[in-house]
């Protein structure tokens, strides 16, 4: 064998051994990567909460409830108490109610006397069906999605933007 023949061998070599190695760093290295970085660019997902028995919702009497709001974002799922308005019209139909005031963010109150929604930061008044009565609000009370199963009401707790008339998710 003469000295062309075998630098050609050890250059092939070479390269053999370096695409190997390559190849176990990509075996290696993407999975690594999906793992780390994937869930940091995921987008924040929102989880149905149990909020109780819909037997519990008397027609036109609105009842505040208490949510366990659930939120995975990347790696880190958070959970923190929240309150929401629920209404059970005379229909049977549930609306869910967010607690925060549309106009600057304060949490609002059911006056049974007067039958109206009080938010007494600013005194807007909302209706059983949260509609603006009087005040500063400008828009309704935000809706949360809803729905029954098993004779349970699942909600999903969201944040809007206050003192705007477009509802706007945060």
């Amino acid at each position: 064998m003469n000295a062309s023949e075998e630098k050609g061998r050890r250059t092939f070599l070479g390269w053999v051994s370096g695409g190997i190695a390559a190849a176990m760093g990509l075996v290696v290295g993407i999975p690594l990567v999906g793992y780390t970085i994937l869930p940091a660019l995921k987008r924040r997902q929102p989880e149905w909460n149990d909020v109780g028995n819909v037997e519990a919702l008397q027609p036109g009497v609105p009842k505040e409830m208490a949510c366990i709001h659930s939120i995975t974002d990347g790696w880190q799922k958070t959970t923190t108490k929240k309150s929401i308005w629920v209404v059970r019209n005379d229909t049977g139909t549930i609306t869910a109610y967010s607690p925060i005031c549309t106009h600057l963010g304060c949490g609002y109150r059911w006056e049974a006397d007067q039958r109206k929604f009080h938010c007494p930061c600013h005194h807007s008044f909302f209706s059983l069906d949260g509609k603006v009565l009087s005040g500063p609000a400008p828009r309704p009370l935000d809706t949360l999605p809803a729905k029954i199963e098993k004779g349970r009401l699942l909600v999903i707790y969201k944040e809007f933007k206050a003192g705007t008339a477009a509802k706007i998710e945060l």
